[in-house]
């Protein structure tokens, strides 16, 4: 089953355990500082592999479960208008992204985003008289900060980092380069301002399409005749050749224009009743 905290937020995946909650109820998921309440997202299914080491699911939150969920809401709402206020008071170039609160511990967690380090031990003084707390601050980057606000990618669908994506893997412009994309941060950047960890999930497809397919200008003989490769496409493993009988362009599957392919047909031939490409 799957589970989110915050609505349309992260999903976490639990062992339901002995209990069935549907979509829509609120369940308890074990924490490091204890149960917490969060919503139902998918209902318990049955998988076709084994998953071992999810948490699993405490059961369905009851009424002091909820009391308790709506406070901590509360408690964190009024620390995000204190924490804005003080701020501008101290003049501190910050932004306030996220608060946690843990109520077994009278802590509150303030995240925030600045431009480059601040000095902010007087106003964690002021954030802790004032919420009559102990208040811990931590500067995140631009990536942990969209995963926290969360927001919808040039795709048109829920950003990566907010629903599904648990780490932060490494992306280049190369990654870009080789996907005949325009290198233009207009373009190739998502909403936190870096590069589009998309970019990374099909990088791997298109290095081993040039891998073994005939590079651009390469000589060709295709089932039109022979021409010279002008363009790659690697969503439908294909290549965009100009024949030299007058010039026009075709669209020819790579295993068609391969010479280990060729080379096979040619000694065996196709099978029966279907044509050699």
């Amino acid at each position: 089953m799957a589970v989110s905290f915050t609505r349309y937020g992260r999903l976490y995946y639990l062992d339901p355990g002995s209990h069935s909650p549907k979509v829509g109820d609120r369940v308890l998921v074990p924490t490091d500082s204890g149960p917490e309440v969060a919503e139902c997202v998918w209902a318990p299914q049955y998988v076709s592999e084994d998953v071992d080491g999810l948490p699993v699911c405490g059961g369905i939150a009851d009424d002091e479960h909820l009391t308790r969920d709506e406070t901590n809401r509360r408690r964190r709402a009024e620390a995000r208008s204190v924490s804005k206020r003080l701020i501008k008071r101290h003049s501190l170039p910050m932004k306030v992204v996220g608060i946690d609160y843990l109520d077994a511990d009278n802590v509150y967690t303030v995240y925030f985003s600045a431009p480059h380090r601040v000095d902010f031990r007087a106003l964690v003084r002021d954030l802790a008289r004032n919420l009559r707390a102990r208040v811990e601050l931590r500067q995140i980057g631009p990536r942990d900060e969209a995963r926290l606000q969360g927001g919808i990618g040039p795709c048109g669908r829920d950003l990566c980092c907010a629903t599904f994506l648990k780490d932060f893997e490494p992306v280049s412009v190369r990654m870009a380069k080789d996907q005949d994309l325009p290198v233009n941060p207009m373009r190739i950047a998502g909403a936190c301002g870096r590069l589009m960890c998309c970019l990374k999930y099909e990088h791997p497809l298109y290095q081993e399409f040039r891998a073994s397919a005939p590079r651009l200008g390469a000589n060709v003989e295709t089932p039109e005749g022979s021409g010279v490769v002008v363009g790659h496409n690697v969503p439908s493993d294909s290549l965009v050749v100009r024949l030299n009988d007058g010039g026009r362009r075709c669209a020819c599957s790579k295993a068609s224009v391969c010479g280990p392919r060729i080379q096979h047909d040619e000694a065996y031939g196709g099978a029966e009743g279907e044509p050699t490409t």
